[in-house]
């Protein structure tokens, strides 16, 4: 996978990241459009000067990745949220 990039900004394929967060291209895309999916992006600094962290959240999930300064994906982190029940 390897992340491209416009006026300095990423961009992710929807195809690439929607089957991390168990959704198919026209969920995730719904979910981004309408708020369900939150994103960040961290550039690092010192020893992490050049990589970038993304960070896709859904309700259920949490996906990063961490890339090079060229885009390349070193790693993928999932992580399945679960939601607290009132007591």
């Amino acid at each position: 996978m390897k992340v491209e990039f416009a006026d300095g900004n990423p961009l992710v394929d929807a195809a690439q990241i929607a089957p991390l967060m168990d959704l198919d291209v026209i969920g995730f895309q719904a979910l981004m459009q309408s708020g369900g999916i939150s994103t960040g992006v961290e550039r690092g600094t010192g020893d992490d000067a050049g990589k970038l962290r993304l960070t896709f959240q859904s309700p259920l999930w949490r996906v990063r990745l961490t890339c090079a300064q060229d885009g390349t994906v070193l790693t993928t982190a999932r992580l399945k949220l679960t939601r607290s029940t009132p007591e």
